[in-house]
């Protein structure tokens, strides 16, 4: 793979698929978007793989937008610049539907559409040293791409402010307004990251990415008959799949189902 990107697959089936554009604050350009979306992809459709970490070189998770990269979008017309942006939301949109769990490890500040790819995340552990900021309109623009993920994240309340402030908020306000799990020393969230994907690995990889696509099927639905009977054949397919059938013998016969240790 490029120097844009660095992938580590770990017997384990842990993925670990690491920026690196350090130099560059591993900011965004249209190489690092098309590099890490045909890796996301690669990395759904392999087997093998049973988590996604998503980490960075360097002191910086991301820094958003590429200068140079905006230059170019600055001379291109609209036509152009739509479909730049459709390979940015094509990015967000692989990432946030990933059919495997994914854990992101921020190390350092996430800027613009950084703060994005942490938004997609299923599990955010991030260093004190981190911070985060939604910059867009202090150059007149807006984050318009990854605004779908971002607001669902934090809540309409919290993105009035950041959206419209561009101010840089801490990891502790990120935690406490739901972008971030949990907090950890910057030489340990790394550390901390893999051992929780370690860990989702003594959950059924099938019964996961079904649970993910129920929270995105659910969530802001009103709760009706319709609802319920949805929510009642998903539980009833899960229950006679063959994962399923492993998993409730496994536990009945108080042993480990078939996916741990694999």
């Amino acid at each position: 793979m490029s120097n844009c990107l660095d992938l580590q697959l770990a017997a384990n089936g842990v993925a670990t698929l690491t920026m690196n554009r350090s130099e560059r604050h591993n900011a965004f350009d249209d190489v690092l978007i098309a590099q890490m979306t045909t890796a996301l992809e690669a990395l759904a459709a392999d087997p093998k793989v049973r988590v996604v970490v998503l980490a960075a070189s360097g002191k910086s998770f991301s820094a958003g937008a590429d200068l140079g990269w905006m230059k170019r979008m600055a001379s291109y017309g609209e036509a152009e610049n739509l479909e730049d942006a459709k390979k940015l939301a094509r990015l967000m949109h692989v990432l946030d539907t990933l059919g495997k769990p994914t854990v992101a490890a921020v190390q350092g500040p996430a800027y613009g559409g950084g703060v994005g790819l942490v938004a997609c995340c299923d599990m955010v552990f991030a260093a004190p040293e981190a911070f985060f900021a939604l910059s867009e309109v202090k150059i007149g623009l807006i984050p318009a791409v990854i605004s779908p993920y971002v607001v669902r994240k934090i809540g309409v309340a919290q993105a009035r402010r950041y959206f419209v402030s561009a101010e840089r908020f801490s990891a502790e306000q990120a935690q406490r307004i739901g972008l971030v799990h949990e907090i950890a020393p910057q030489d340990e969230v790394g550390t901390l990251a893999r051992s929780w994907a370690a860990q989702l690995l003594n959950n059924g990889p099938e019964s996961m990415a079904a649970a993910k696509r129920l929270i995105a099927d659910v969530a802001d639905r009103p709760i009706c008959e319709n609802l319920n009977e949805d929510c009642a054949r998903r539980i009833a397919g899960q229950r006679v799949s063959a994962e399923g059938q492993e998993g409730l013998t496994a536990f009945i016969e108080k042993r480990p189902p078939s996916w741990v240790n694999q």
